[in-house]
C-alpha cells in the first residue's frame, strides 16, 4: 500500500506547484521515481568505466588545447623588399688563409665576403660530432612538428653567434661564420682556394692542399633564429677528392611565422628554403669548391600556429564527456536486451507456470 494514504497524507501535495503544472509539456528530462528503479553492480561497473574513457579523452582534448595547430596559406608577395640577410656559419677542412670568400648577385655587385666575415682557426673533429649528411638523420623530422620549434622562437630573441670551441688539438680546419648583408635578388656565394676562381693577385696554392669538405652548422636568410632550422643546418659533406665541386641550388621562399591566441599576436618575417646538391668530381681545369647558388620565389608562405580559447576547450569537453555518457547508456541498454533474449531463448522448453493454464508438455498429465 502507499505509505502516504495510511498516514492520511495526498502525495500530490508534496509535487510542484500547480501554477507551474503546465510547463511539464516541455519537459525534456522525465523522471522515474526512485521506487521504480533498482541499482545494479553490473550498472556500476558500467559507470566505472566511462568515467575512465572520459577521464582519457578529456585529458586528450586538452593537450590538443595546449599543443596548438598550424595552417599554411601562400599568396603573392606584395610587398618590395630591398634587402637580405644571409647567416652563414660552416667549417671547411682547409686553413683559413688557404680560403676566399665571395659573393655576386644578378644586378652585378659583387662583396668580398671574406672582409665581413669571421674567420677562426679550429680542429675538424670537434665539430663532427651530432651531424648527419643531407637527406639524411632524424633532423629530417623536425617538420612533421614544426609549431613545437615556433613556440621555441617566440619565446627568446634573435640569435647570436656563439663563440668557437677552445682549440684541443692542431689547427686543420677553418671555421667562417656571421652574417651578410646583400641585395634581395638572385645571387651566389662560394668559398674556393687562395688563387682561384676570381683573378686575384698571388700564389696559387698547391693542388695538394685542396679538401673541400665541410660542416655547415647553420644557414639561413633573414633574422638570425638557433631554433629555426633549416634543411643544411647541422649537415657534413666530405671528399678524399681533391679536384671537388659542391653545388648547392637554394629556393627561398619568404615566410610569416606567426603564434596566435584569443589575447595575443606574435609575429617574425624570415625565409624558408628548399635544396638541392649536384656535387662530384671536377678535372683540374675546372675550379673546385663550394658553391650556392639561390633564387627568390615570388610568393609568400604565412605560417600561424592557432591555439582556440578557453571556453571552446569547455565546449569541447563537455561534448566528449556528454558523448560517452550517451553512448554509453546506448550500450548497456543493449547488452542488457540481448542478455534477456539469450535467457530467454535458454528457458524456451520450461513451463511457463500457471500464467496461461498450461502444463508444460514434459510434466505429463493424468490417464482418464
Amino acid at each position: 500500500m502507499n505509505g502516504f494514504a495510511v498516514a492520511g497524507l495526498d502525495e500530490d501535495a508534496f509535487g510542484e506547484k500547480k501554477g507551474l503544472q503546465g510547463l511539464k509539456t516541455f519537459d525534456a528530462f522525465p523522471k522515474t521515481k526512485p521506487s521504480y528503479t533498482t541499482r545494479h553492480a553490473r550498472g556500476g561497473q558500467w559507470t566505472i568505466a566511462l568515467m575512465v574513457v572520459s577521464f582519457f579523452l578529456t585529458i586528450s582534448e586538452l593537450l590538443r588545447w595546449l599543443d596548438r595547430y598550424e595552417t599554411h596559406q601562400f599568396s603573392v608577395e606584395k610587398g618590395i623588399g630591398h634587402e637580405l640577410q644571409i647567416n652563414l656559419d660552416i667549417v671547411v677542412a682547409m686553413a683559413c688563409g688557404d680560403l676566399h670568400v665571395n659573393v655576386q648577385d644578378s644586378s652585378g655587385d659583387r662583396i668580398l665576403a671574406g672582409d665581413m666575415l669571421r674567420h677562426d682557426d679550429t680542429n675538424w673533429d670537434q665539430w663532427v660530432k651530432g651531424m648527419h649528411e643531407l637527406g639524411w638523420g632524424d633532423r629530417d623530422a623536425m617538420y612533421d612538428d614544426e609549431v613545437e620549434h615556433l613556440a621555441e622562437i617566440f619565446g627568446g630573441r634573435e640569435s647570436k653567434w656563439s663563440a668557437t670551441p677552445k682549440l684541443r688539438n692542431v689547427a686543420n680546419a677553418c671555421r667562417i661564420f656571421g652574417d651578410l648583408k646583400l641585395n634581395k635578388v638572385q645571387g651566389d656565394f662560394h668559398i674556393t682556394a687562395r688563387g682561384h676562381g676570381y683573378m686575384e693577385i698571388g700564389q696559387h696554392l698547391d693542388h695538394q692542399a685542396f679538401n673541400f669538405s665541410h660542416i655547415i652548422p647553420n644557414l639561413s636568410f633573414g633574422p638570425h633564429y638557433h631554433s629555426l632550422h633549416n634543411p643544411l643546418s647541422d649537415t657534413i659533406a666530405s671528399t678524399a677528392d681533391h679536384f671537388y665541386r659542391y653545388q648547392y641550388y637554394l629556393s627561398l621562399v619568404p615566410t610569416i611565422y606567426t603564434v596566435s591566441s584569443s589575447n595575443n599576436h606574435k609575429a617574425i618575417k624570415t625565409n624558408q628554403y628548399a635544396v638541392t646538391s649536384q656535387s662530384h668530381a671536377v678535372p683540374e681545369n675546372t675550379i673546385p669548391g663550394i658553391f650556392f647558388k639561390f633564387d627568390i620565389e615570388p610568393i609568400l608562405l604565412t605560417v600561424v600556429a592557432h591555439r582556440s580559447g578557453f571556453l571552446g576547450l569547455l565546449v569541447r569537453i563537455v561534448n566528449v564527456i556528454s558523448g560517452v555518457m550517451v553512448a554509453g547508456g546506448w550500450c548497456y541498454q543493449m547488452v542488457g536486451f540481448g542478455g534477456e533474449l539469450w535467457g530467454k531463448k535458454k528457458k524456451g522448453g520450461l513451463s511457463e507456470g500457471m500464467l496461461n493454464g498450461r502444463a508444460h508438455a514434459g510434466d505429463g498429465g493424468e490417464d482418464d
